[in-house]
């Protein structure tokens, strides 16, 4: 993973040399410093054998992994001409490679395009990166609700292929493939092609980083663009598995019968209009421009996207209490999205449903199912785990945030948008209007340390802190 960092780190490099900004030699550096770190640990971990990882090793494999690529990856940007600390660079760096979005970066609009693509680049890699971890690894170790990729088929046969490389192979194909179709409909209907490109690989990866501080309220004449927006954003929130069964077996019902895709479209559909309603009723604009703002920040902010075409606290109370509950849903698993998602939501609502059918009939035998499949009591034990996890985690965090000087409303929104991986949240300071930059070392710290908890589902980042888990 950290030579993939330092060979993409050439691209940008690529792109300085060409405009002629000296920002290219930093990456050149940071790119042989990259490779080279990672080409000696593959050299020294070399076995014939070939690697065999166990869940244990896998957990710390996961979690150093991601250290080693944020470290990596903000060489360029605390190097280079913006004159940022290692702090900012690295807060930076984890909010991309996270693909929460949350930036300290300001005066996006004159930044050299080279700084601009890596940050872009970092969201793409970030979220292609989680979905190929998520596959591979985390079924393995039964955490975070990713059992459900086990669960995408009726048996061994029908999985998407019998080697999980080919599998991950499948998945970066797929992702490769709708991103250059989003930033050639990009193109095609507005932006230029360096803004079609960095917005392609931020949109599909639900990560948010744009190319102007203005974010897509720089587009907002063009509503045609915020419809591709919606549409990549829920695409990048969708299963990638579901993706790979609708090419394999070119069956639609891939995607129509799956049922946290279903829920994930009330889910939608509900906010979205309860937002239009609001908009219509506070402004002078008609039906269908109401629909396309409210359909895009709230697609933006569920998916955990974080772009953002307005300063919706202006919009009133109300919204603004529907923005703060939309930060914590998120997408489907198997997803770029972060938050809760929509596997886990499907539980809890089943669960509660199967509860309340047994207080009418205690005698009675209930089995719920998702697509098919009996939701098992490892499964409700493992939401119930993620749930008080989570719980304890944003309350931890928020007071956290609190000791270090900033107000209620920041501490509990930052906490919030870090830990679900969304980007801005209320208030003044890192509202959609604001800048992360503002906030003490200190909290950014925290915040980096909850934006990778977030992502990697609280299971997989906590279970390296219990004594027992070194102990052999």
């Amino acid at each position: 993973m950290v030579i993939i960092i330092g060979v993409s780190m050439m691209i940008p490099a690529a792109v300085d040399l060409y405009y002629g900004n000296p920002d290219w030699k930093i990456f050149a550096q940071a790119s042989m410093t990259s490779i080279g770190l990672g080409g000696m640990a593959c050299l020294a971990c070399r076995s014939e054998m070939g690697p065999r990882v166990t869940a244990r090793q896998g957990y710390v494999l996961t979690v150093f992994s991601w250290v080693a690529i944020s470290l990596t990856g903000a060489l360029p940007l605390w190097f280079s001409s913006l004159d940022i600390s290692f702090c900012d660079a690295v807060f930076e760096t984890v909010s991309g490679l996270t693909t929460t979005g949350s930036t300290i970066l300001s005066g996006l609009d004159d930044m050299p395009p080279g700084l601009l693509l890596w940050r872009s680049i970092l969201q793409w890699l970030g979220g292609i990166g989680i979905i190929v971890t998520a596959l591979a690894l985390l079924p393995m170790m039964r955490v975070g609700g990713m059992q459900l990729f086990q669960m995408e088929s009726s048996d061994r046969s029908e999985k998407l292929s019998p080697r999980i490389r080919d599998m991950c192979l499948q998945i970066v194909m797929i992702y490769v493939g709708l991103s250059v179709i989003c930033m050639v409909l990009y193109r095609i209907f507005g932006m230029t092609w360096f803004d079609a490109i960095n917005h392609g690989m931020s949109t599909l990866a639900t990560g948010g980083y744009s190319t102007s501080d203005l974010s897509f309220a720089k587009f907002d004449s063009s509503l045609a663009l915020h419809w591709v927006g919606i549409i990549f954003m829920f695409a990048g929130a969708l299963p990638f598995t579901a993706y790979a069964v609708l090419i394999r077996k070119r069956d639609i019902c891939a995607i129509i019968s799956n049922q946290q895709i279903r829920l994930f479209l009330i889910v939608i559909a509900g906010f979205t209009g309860l937002l239009t309603l609001r908009l219509m009723h506070i402004s002078d604009d008609g039906f269908f421009r109401s629909l396309t703002m409210a359909a895009f920040n709230l697609v933006s902010v569920i998916t955990t996207t974080g772009y953002a075409s307005g300063d919706y606290l202006q919009w009133g109370p109300a919204a603004i209490m529907l923005f703060f509950f939309a930060t914590f849903i998120g997408g489907c698993s198997g997803s770029t999205a972060g938050g809760f998602k929509m596997f886990r939501l499907y539980v809890v609502f089943t669960g509660l449903k199967a509860h309340f059918m047994r207080l009418r009939s205690p005698s009675a035998v209930i089995v719920s199912r998702i697509d098919k499949h009996e939701i098992t009591s490892d499964i409700y034990n493992a939401v119930t785990v993620y749930v008080f996890l989570l719980t304890i985690s944003y309350i931890a965090i928020s007071v956290a945030l609190a000791f270090t000087g900033l107000d209620l409303v920041t501490s509990m929104s930052a906490a919030a948008t870090s830990l679900a991986n969304v980007g801005p949240g209320l208030g003044p300071i890192v509202g959609p209007a604001g800048n992360f930059q503002s906030l003490p070392d200190a909290a950014k710290w925290i915040l980096d340390i909850a934006m990778v908890l977030g992502r990697l589902e609280f299971e997989t980042f906590l279970v390296l802190l219990m004594p027992a888990f070194w102990r052999d």
